[in-house]
């Protein structure tokens, strides 16, 4: 009992003298004294950080957005244009300057601002080594579960930078084959001949083949009789390429004279005879189209009959093999009174009482 009241005796507060406060107080005013300049630098050192570095964002934000503008007004400008029909279009000179814009503009936010907030944290003494191996690990950790979503996107923005293919074009993807209709950083939509949209992940794709770029080639087969002049039906392919060549707006659309390569094959009653021309790229179908047009009026009009092959019933009824063949051969054992016929016959059983091959 005696113990515990004098514990709680020294437990109670004991006054505080007067010098005890004020040396107390002359400590802390000398702390803050001689810490204050510290403090001063540092919160001007932060906050001219943080200036700089809003600054250097926003110019360059501001210049990665002009040179954008710049790019796609000078896509417009050609638009249109022979020079045009080189290079891509001006929507798709657009969306392609549009992500890559939005690329390099998020890529500099992140080197600014982090450096930024890096350099505040070493400006309050504060230990980034632990800070820093923890984002490495963090990363790795990320970069393993994550891999598919990073490979997507690093192959999306190699295929935008290196114009592998954009909207509009027909491409070949290996997993799927149509028009491009989006190009995004990790996936890329395509429309499919039947009109089912297809949606590509970047990372998938290991080869492209981009069947709108450069040129393009429009091939027509001719197919006429065996015994036509076929000088004369050169002659007239030829002249109907050039006339098609010389018309409004297949003029743009064919880069070269239409060109007859020869005879592609040959039937005993028909021969093929092979067209090509080289057009501007994704317009090779409707140039097809229209030189099987013209060059079947042409031929009509110079009494030149275009044939076709025989069906595939017609083949099957003329190629038929001999009905007589489907007849057996006449066979010995069909007369029960040849020789043949009796030695097949079965043995008659023994007499009873009889055992055979004994006397």
């Amino acid at each position: 009992m005696f113990r515990s009241a004098v514990l709680a005796t020294d437990a109670t507060p004991r006054p505080v003298s007067l010098d005890e406060a004020q040396r107390t107080a002359n400590d802390a005013a000398g702390w803050v004294e001689q810490n204050w300049s510290v403090w001063l630098t540092n919160g001007l050192r932060i906050v001219l950080i943080i200036v700089i570095a809003v600054a250097m964002r926003s110019l360059i934000r501001r210049g990665i957005t002009k040179l954008i503008a710049r790019m796609n007004r000078t896509a417009q400008a050609v638009d249109g244009t022979a020079l045009g029909s080189l290079l891509v279009n001006a929507e798709r000179r657009r969306q392609r300057s549009e992500a890559i814009g939005s690329v390099l503009r998020s890529v500099a936010s992140f080197l600014i601002m982090g450096t930024a907030a890096l350099t505040v944290l070493s400006v309050l003494k504060i230990n980034l080594a632990p800070l820093l191996a923890s984002a490495g690990v963090a990363g790795v950790a990320i970069g393993f579960g994550a891999r598919n979503l990073v490979t997507d996107f690093l192959s999306g923005v190699f295929m935008i930078l290196e114009d592998q293919y954009g909207v509009g074009d027909e491409v070949d993807a290996g997993v799927a084959k149509g028009t491009v209709i989006e190009v995004g950083l990790r996936v890329t939509k395509l429309r499919g001949a039947d009109g089912e949209i297809w949606y590509v992940r970047n990372g998938e794709v290991k080869r492209i083949g981009n069947l709108s770029q450069g040129w393009a080639t429009a091939g027509v087969d001719v197919q006429v009789r065996s015994d036509e002049d076929l000088d004369r039906v050169r002659a007239v392919i030829e002249r109907t390429g050039e006339e098609m060549q010389k018309a409004e707006p297949w003029t743009e659309r064919l880069w070269e004279p239409v060109e007859v390569l020869g005879l592609n094959a040959v039937y005993l009653d028909s021969v093929v005879v092979r067209v090509s021309a080289k057009t501007v790229p994704g317009k090779a179908l409707s140039v097809e189209r229209e030189l099987r047009w013209r060059i079947k009026r042409a031929l009509d009009a110079e009494g030149i009959p275009v044939v076709g092959q025989p069906h595939e019933q017609e083949l099957r009824t003329a190629t038929a093999a001999d009905p007589a063949a489907a007849v057996a051969a006449p066979s010995a054992l069909a007369s029960p009174t040849s020789p043949q016929s009796l030695a097949t016959a079965p043995i008659p059983p023994a007499p009873p009482g009889v055992t055979l091959g004994k006397p």
